[in-house]
């Protein structure tokens, strides 16, 4: 789809920068919550701290139900709640399954609600995690809400993420670009806090909350955007001719099967009350009904919404390759590349080795890919190149395991310098970047602009089924360094 020559100007790049707006407020909420990772797992150790679990000791030492220290004369013992891989699991399986079931609630329930309600919700969610940063409570119960919140966040990013992906693709190409990028600069915001988190030397506990609550505002501007991008014209020109197959639809198909009734009563001899003698021969009467009933069939073809099936047979070379960008993104980051180590082991260097080197390193490089997009797209979306190009993508996955990553006992080092670290990240993060935002810019380009929404449904399905695929491949590549 290309912007059409009547169509209205985007004044002020007004449009542009909701739709920056609309990407960067599905994931940086996510990705707030997973920087405060230190923060869940001191929670869960029940470490004396300014959070609300502190046990109150009044003078003797603390005792409690073994989830937390016990100091009874032993050495201390606690619970090993296995916090990442469980909010991996709960993270990914909500987004799989919603993000299917998004596929087909959008023919059942209105965009407006879908969006609405998933952002209010994640709002909340969001509002919740916050205040639980101040309120005691045991390591087991905290574990439960924590593990619950996590499900839902990822439920309601999941559809309101397929829902955006559907929207976006009404508007010309380059607006599912600047939606892809918005999405970038989200793991980039997050990365600078958790920098700037360390280089404060906040404790942990202020640095959750202000994770915490990023996230509200950034949900709240990111609803107030999505209430004004249909009072724009530009976004109203495109939005309403999408929605206007359907009333066209029904203006056809009118007129037809009344001039249908109209022929059947001259060739019945019956007009308006009147026995008259047949006006048209039944010959003549079936040889023009067949030619109408063909129009009718090509006028409802044209109008109507393909099924999820006849959509899925034209995008499914993008579709799986999105899949396998992000397969193989996720099967080494971040769980085999937050294993590196700096090769100079400067107790100060090691403090911001990871968040410099691997994560702001990844989100700064993988936002530039998907900027480029915006100027070169390359190959194109018939090109047989492409696939070939997104496979090729595997060889980072032995690139990154032979750095120097510590606890091996298999796998050799042969990439032990940062230098080198760096620039495989570099190329990672890039590639990553610029296929993910080509997979799902071509997609609604290759349907019918009525089909958009669910070209958008689908690409979003198979990006969390890669993200699925990834994060279960990571913990057999952990296993064998």
């Amino acid at each position: 789809m290309t912007t059409q020559k009547n169509a209205p100007v985007d004044r002020g790049s007004a449009v542009a920068v909701i739709i920056f707006i609309l990407g960067l407020g599905t994931l940086l909420p996510w990705n707030f919550f997973i920087t405060a990772t230190e923060y869940f797992d001191d929670r869960l150790k029940g470490t004396p701290s300014s959070y609300g679990t502190s046990p109150v000791t009044n003078g003797t030492p603390p005792v409690t139900n073994g989830t937390t220290p016990v100091t009874n004369g032993t050495t201390p013992v606690t619970k090993d709640y296995e916090f990442a891989s469980f909010m991996t699991l709960l993270s990914q399986l909500p987004l799989l399954l919603f993000t299917l079931a998004n596929s087909f609630l959008y023919q059942c329930i209105r965009e407006k609600v879908r969006i609405a309600v998933s952002l209010v919700s994640i709002l909340f969610l969001f509002l919740l995690t916050a205040i639980m940063v101040k309120v005691p409570m045991q390591p087991d119960s905290f574990f439960s809400i924590t593990m619950a919140t996590i499900w839902f966040i990822n439920s309601f990013g999941a559809v309101l993420q397929g829902s955006l992906f559907g929207l976006v693709g009404m508007l010309p190409p380059k607006y599912s670009t600047l939606f892809m990028s918005g999405q970038g600069l989200a793991g980039i915001f997050a990365s600078l806090a958790s920098l700037l988190s360390i280089l404060s030397k906040t404790d942990k506990a202020s640095a959750a909350l202000g994770y915490f609550v990023t996230p509200c505002v950034a949900t709240l501007l990111t609803l107030l955007s999505y209430l004004l991008l249909p009072h724009l014209e530009f976004a109203r020109f495109y939005f309403e001719k999408s929605k206007s197959h359907r009333d066209q639809l029904a203006t056809v198909n009118e007129p037809l099967e009344s001039a249908v009734k109209e022929k059947e009563a001259l060739a019945n001899g019956d007009l308006k009350g009147y026995n008259n003698e047949p006006i048209i021969s039944n010959g003549d009467f079936e040889a023009s009904r067949t030619k109408e009933a063909l129009f009718m069939m090509k006028q409802t073809d044209s109008h109507t919404r393909s099924s999820v099936l006849a959509v899925f047979k034209k995008i499914w070379v993008m579709a799986l390759c999105v899949t396998c960008v992000l397969a193989v993104t996720l099967s080494v980051f971040p769980a085999v590349t937050v294993k590196v180590k700096s090769v100079y082991g400067n107790k100060e260097w090691d403090r911001y080795f990871l968040c410099v080197c691997c994560f702001i390193v990844f989100n700064a490089m993988d936002l530039i890919g998907r900027s480029v997009t915006s100027m070169v797209q390359w190959p194109s979306k018939q090109s047989s190149l492409f696939p070939v190009l997104v496979v090729s993508r595997v060889v980072f996955i032995p690139l990154i395991m032979l750095c120097n990553t510590d606890n091996r006992q298999y796998l050799p080092v042969l990439f032990s310098h940062d230098v080198a670290f760096v620039a495989i990240m570099t190329l990672f993060a890039v590639s990553n970047g610029y296929f993910i935002c080509l997979c799902m810019s071509y997609a609604p380009q290759l349907v019918r602009s009525k089909d958009c929404e669910t070209a958008g449904a689908l690409m979003t399905f198979f990006l969390a089924l890669g993200l699925s695929l990834g994060a279960a491949l990571s913990f057999l590549l952990r296993n064998l360094l």
